[in-house]
């Protein structure tokens, strides 16, 4: 039987990279599936590619009030909520010299300001039982640099994910989290840099890794697969580290 028949799942961020990937799993595996972005053509995109039975829902990650949008498209759509995949964020990667207040901002905002009002929005409608999956960083754990604000980001999400499931699991709420190390998306394009300078950077990464690859979108999905159907039913408050080793140096 498919792992998440009839299931309603929303993942945000769903238009490309770990996000589509795992939208395009949920599917195969019997969930009805809305999913964010803020880019129309890669909205656009990704609606052709999962299909018209897909909930697509424009949304900027980073604008707390338009959370409140976003779930009352799901319960108007879905009538609840079963499955939450927190996935939108941004990686801005500089020396802690060339920070300014409002690059500090826009990643706290996408990263944990935006996800944690979206919980916060679709408390009403998640269902008993109910699994929230939150993509954090194996950036929260290592010094990496020119990482210092995508870190700090990242371990806010994570101390999210316990607290939340504390304070949550007795509306039958559980909270888990993945911990994704380096992994092929176009996430890395997004940096801003030449494409000499992009290859040094993927290669410095990818000698951190003790695995010798990066990552694929589908090593994530499939993870998120497992915390998201009821196989993780002990699971919460945790942590799946899917880095290659990474974290392990």
């Amino acid at each position: 039987m498919p792992r998440l028949k009839d299931k309603r799942a929303l993942i945000t961020g769903g238009t490309s990279g770990i996000g589509l990937e795992t939208a395009r799993l949920f599917l195969s595996e019997g969930a009805r599936v809305a999913i964010t972005g803020k880019n129309p053509a890669t909205l656009d995109a990704a609606r052709r590619e999962l299909g018209g039975d897909v909930l697509v829902i424009p949304s900027d990650a980073s604008v707390a009030a338009e959370q409140k949008a976003v779930a009352e498209k799901v319960r108007g759509a879905f009538g609840g909520l079963d499955v939450l995949f927190l996935n939108a964020g941004i990686a801005e990667l500089r020396p802690v010299e060339q920070w300014d207040e409002s690059g500090f901002d826009r990643s706290f905002a996408t990263n944990v300001k935006g996800p944690f009002f979206l919980i916060q929005a679709l408390l009403p409608i998640l269902a008993n039982p109910a699994s929230v999956v939150i993509n954090a960083s194996v950036n929260a754990h290592i010094g990496m640099p020119n990482t210092s604000v995508y870190g700090a980001t990242k371990a806010a999400i994570l101390s999210l994910t316990r607290t939340l499931s504390g304070e949550l699991v007795g509306r039958g709420i559980r909270v888990n989290a993945v911990s994704p190390g380096p992994i092929s998306t176009p996430l890395y394009s997004k940096l801003g840099l030449s494409e000499a300078d992009l290859k040094k950077v993927a290669a410095s990464v990818q000698s951190m890794v003790p695995l010798g690859r990066f990552g694929d979108p589908k090593d994530i999905a499939n993870a998120v697969l497992f915390l998201a159907s009821d196989e993780s039913v002990f699971a919460v408050g945790s942590e799946l580290m899917l880095d290659g080793g990474m974290g392990n140096l």
